[in-house]
């Protein structure tokens, strides 16, 4: 990480030692602000991302082990390092039992503390990386499972092995609910990037203003209120994967600004002029026909071509039918387990209901149906009474598109949520955000 990338904040209340330690790190090119009290101090700490604290014990107010206290609550991954005047042996044990890194005396020789500083910071990144290593691999180690048995399935399972060894772009195709970011981590997972994150963003989720900031990032004062530069997710994802789920959702602007990236490996923070090298592989995933939205016009087409070079698509659950039983007892297994229920399995009636229902929301829908059935059931088998199916939703005279199937499944769950928006997105398992887009997409409005 660079130097201007990381933050250091210096507390105390005389204006000489502020503009001296400030200057120090400025000319060392850190990013390095300063303030007179703890409390203002506590504000900063709040509102934005240090690295390193630097504070005075003795000041008016709250004083500086109260501030390194409270610094660590909100942050344990902060550096405090502790200057006085007045030292004394008990100050400084309560200091370091406290999680200071250091503990240092006034007048203070700048070559001395640039040193600590140096060797704290070092800490810092190498106890993060640390750390995201075992995040990583708790996440390998928890694998993904994708239940399938039937011929389709199956050559999912081969195409996500043969194309996991490249670097292809990939792009997962399928119905909502049908599991393509499943496939997209199980391809990421069985890659030479594993040891590497991957980064996920829902294109549909997140509103157009904000949705270049979270790809690209920003530079400090690139618009009102950016006090600090902040890696986007592409950024984020250098060395990695990252996927983008619903991409049709991106904005012409943005599309040619992802093209460039992909064709450069090279790219512009908001506000920046210094292009960023990052090299990722890149899986996107599309419920709409991408092809279609270059016909109309929504989607550039040498993107699209990009994108398309290798595509896996996934069948709905309807086409699978095969694997509803052995998906069933998957999630019946899961949601029993944490739930700290002993259940022996689904009645002959409940598993006929199962298998003959259409499923317009796919696996997703299916794992929502069976944990809220272990809810509703008091024993240990779950039985047809047990299950909510929206079986109305498949009466002859409906619509058998499946924008259709969506629009009247989305309004039989926010009827009987009486519209509460956040209860029907969990039911749902989308977010508020994409459920907006929906009613907006659909015309739905709430009777009465």
């Amino acid at each position: 990480m660079k130097k201007s990338e990381l933050n250091i904040l210096v507390v105390d209340d005389e204006m000489i030692v502020r503009e001296s330690l400030t200057k120090w790190f400025q000319e060392d090119g850190f990013h390095a602000e300063a303030v007179a009290d703890g409390a203002t101090a506590l504000k900063k700490l709040q509102s934005g991302n240090w690295n390193l604290l630097i504070t005075d014990i003795r000041m008016p107010g709250m004083d500086g082990m109260e501030l390194l206290h409270r610094a660590r609550k909100l942050n344990r991954n902060i550096v405090v390092i502790v200057v006085t005047a007045f030292a004394t042996v008990d100050t400084a044990v309560r200091a370091l039992k406290e999680g200071a890194y250091d503990y240092i005396t006034k007048p203070i020789d700048p070559d001395y503390l640039s040193h600590i500083v140096v060797n704290a910071l070092e800490q810092q990144l190498l106890t993060l990386e640390n750390q995201r290593l075992r995040d990583t691999v708790s996440e390998l180690t928890a694998g993904v499972e994708i239940i399938g048995e039937c011929p389709e399935m199956r050559r999912v399972l081969e195409l996500v092995q043969t194309v996991a060894q490249t670097d292809t772009v990939v792009l997962v195709r399928g119905e909502v609910g049908t599991g393509k970011e499943l496939v997209a981590r199980a391809i990421h997972q069985a890659s030479a990037r594993r040891f590497a994150p991957m980064v996920t963003v829902n294109c549909g989720a997140v509103a157009d203003a904000m949705l270049a900031d979270e790809l690209f990032g920003h530079e400090k004062d690139a618009f009102t209120g950016a006090h600090q530069s902040r890696k986007g997710k592409i950024e984020q994802a250098d060395g990695g994967t990252l996927f983008l789920d619903e991409v049709a959702n991106l904005d012409t602007r943005l599309q040619g600004d992802l093209l460039h990236v992909i064709e450069t490996e090279q790219m512009l923070r908001l506000g920046g002029t210094e292009p960023v090298r990052t090299g990722f592989r890149l899986l996107c995933a599309s419920s709409v026909d991408l092809g279609e939205a270059v016909r109309a016009g929504r989607f550039r087409e040498d993107l699209y071509y990009r994108m398309t070079v290798f595509e896996i698509a996934l069948p709905p659950l309807r086409a699978r039918r095969g694997d509803i039983a052995k998906l069933a007892h998957f999630f019946l297994v899961k949601y029993a387990r944490s739930m700290n229920r002993k259940m022996s399995g689904f009645s002959p009636d409940a598993m006929l209901a199962l298998k003959a229902y259409e499923w317009p929301g796919n696996v997703r829908e299916l794992q929502n149906v069976i944990e809220r059935a272990l809810v509703m059931a008091p024993g240990s088998m779950i039985n047809r009474e047990h299950l909510v199916l929206h079986t109305e939703l498949e009466s002859p005279s409906a619509g058998k598109k499946m924008d259709d199937v969506e629009r009247r499944h989305i309004e039989l769950i926010l009827r009987e949520t009486g519209w509460n928006v956040s209860r029907s997105a969990a039911i749902l398992d989308i977010d508020r955000v994409t459920l907006y887009h929906k009613i907006e997409k659909y015309h739905l409005k709430r009777e009465g």
